[in-house]
């Protein structure tokens, strides 16, 4: 099954575009469970059991687990693991390095940790992404517009008349000969998002940033998703994880990714 068609599938299986992003910062971890072997882990899995029927994806942000030192990599493995079959994970990296050092990079991602798609910087060309591609099974979510203030350094600079993240954009497409490449653009950038939309109209968008920073669910949804009210890949991570930091921080989750989960289908039904 090609990527798209299990983001398609699973989206339509879940009835979801939300995407949960795990970012366990351990000092933030409920007290009652930093005295576990294993309390990062403990914490993304049970996250994990309490939201699985929500999601249409889980989102790994690897600086968060690569910051536990040598316990990183069992603790990645068993977050995967513990991800059911279908619902898409994404190993948030944001490699990008010459060709046989993302080749690298891709078989540490795509084939040890198994990561279903991961985030890619393009800013060194094809080859920097390719290796990600390779497989049509496995998607690949290129930077093209995001969400932090420094973006303005470069992202939006000129070239032949149009903003750098549109060139990434067009790069993007040609290389898409698999149907697996996909596009990140921050929630909050409302007025670039049907911008992009238009000129990605049947790839997937990961959009982080509703939640926490502020993103606009409405505009989200309405300009985010394809024609058919899909492929929109929505991210939340603290508004969600952290929902609370007592015993009943999962069902707090739950009721937490609950809410958005309806709130963008209550959209999804208006405009689709």
């Amino acid at each position: 099954m090609s990527f798209y068609d299990r983001l398609r599938a699973i989206q339509k299986q879940n009835n979801s575009l939300l995407c949960i992003g795990l970012d366990p910062d351990i000092s933030k971890l409920p007290t009652h469970l930093r005295g576990v072997q294993d309390p990062v882990g403990e914490f993304c899995c049970r996250i994990v059991e309490a939201t699985a029927d929500l999601v249409c994806a889980y989102k790994l942000n690897l600086a968060f687990f690569e910051a536990l030192g040598q316990e990183s990599w069992h603790t990645i493995h068993r977050v995967v693991s513990c991800i059911p079959p279908g619902i898409i994970t994404i190993g948030d990296a944001k490699r990008g390095d010459i060709g046989n050092t993302a080749t690298m990079y891709a078989r540490s991602l795509l084939d040890d940790f198994k990561f279903m798609a991961t985030t890619v910087n393009a800013y060194m060309g094809e080859d920097s992404v390719r290796p990600f591609i390779n497989d049509p099974e496995k998607g690949a979510f290129i930077l093209a517009l995001t969400s932090n203030d420094g973006a303005k350094d470069l992202q939006y600079l000129k070239a032949k008349g149009k903003p750098l993240y549109e060139h990434v954009i067009a790069k993007g497409k040609a290389w898409n000969d698999r149907k697996n490449i996909g596009f990140v653009i921050g929630a909050t950038r409302r007025s670039q998002l049907q911008r992009v939309r238009q000129l990605a109209p049947k790839m997937p968008l990961l959009i982080p940033g509703v939640g926490a920073q502020g993103g606009d669910v409405q505009l989200v949804v309405q300009h985010g998703c394809d024609s058919n009210g899909e492929m929109a890949v929505v991210n939340a991570s603290r508004s969600i994880i952290y929902a609370s930091s007592d015993e009943d921080f999962a069902d707090a989750a739950r009721a937490a990714a609950s809410a958005l989960h309806r709130e963008m289908n209550t959209i999804r039904e208006r405009y689709f």
